[in-house]
């Protein structure tokens, strides 16, 4: 990158940490950065152009629909006003804008998914944020959410679903320990580039590890 984008993905990195300052623990700041460098670390192996990569990582994330009443215009909207105000050029800031309404994963449940946008530079920040919903950041941000939700643990009476809806998923206020089967241990096989793969598969068996110990506890067997 050359001065004038790393001076924007600094201004960027600046405006996201103000903006989630108060966000809830697994979409904070340190989530960004994780995906941000995750991000990088997979262009490493992909042809992509790494500065709107790098402004999709940062901003994907800048006002998480389920933080707004499921509204999903308003991250796009924000981005898009802020990479304005850096005299971005136009077609960047619709990649990136494109990026952040296309990268969540329930909008792999909707119905209609052959006309979504797609791109190498989306196939990369997905990958990367996907990442860090599993493994032990994972395990982590899914508890405390679920604990920001008021969320039960556990409950053997009530099934994980795995037919979701894209409606359903979002309205969805199951068990935490149902996230694993309807979301988190779904995602290694929905990787997009190898980098994400070889990542993925380790941090699915540490997911599975933890599962294993869970029901062993639970049942008072270890």
């Amino acid at each position: 990158m050359n001065t004038t984008e790393q001076n924007i993905i600094d201004n960027t990195i600046s405006f996201v940490k103000k903006t989630l300052r108060n966000a809830e623990g697994g979409h904070d700041w340190f989530h960004i950065e994780r995906v941000y460098n995750n991000s990088l670390l997979i262009s490493k192996s992909e042809k992509v152009n790494k500065f709107i990569v790098a402004l999709g990582a940062l901003l994907h994330d800048i006002a998480d629909a389920k933080f707004y009443n499921g509204d999903e215009t308003v991250g796009p909207k924000m981005a898009r006003e802020f990479l304005f105000s850096q005299n971005v050029d136009s077609t960047i800031i619709e990649h990136v804008v494109k990026i952040i309404e296309n990268i969540s994963y329930k909008n792999s449940l909707a119905k209609n998914t052959e006309n979504q946008f797609s791109s190498p530079e989306l196939l990369v920040v997905q990958d990367a944020d996907r990442l860090d919903a599993i493994g032990a950041i994972g395990i982590a941000r899914c508890f405390n959410y679920g604990g920001f939700k008021n969320r039960k643990l556990y409950d053997p009476e009530i099934k994980p679903n795995l037919n979701l809806s894209k409606e359903e998923y979002k309205k969805s206020d199951s068990p935490t320990i149902n996230h694993f089967y309807e979301k988190l241990l779904l995602l290694k096989e929905k990787m997009n580039t190898k980098t994400g793969l070889r990542i993925a598969t380790d941090r699915h068996k540490y997911m599975e590890q933890f599962l294993e110990q869970f029901y062993a506890e639970w049942n008072g067997k270890k």
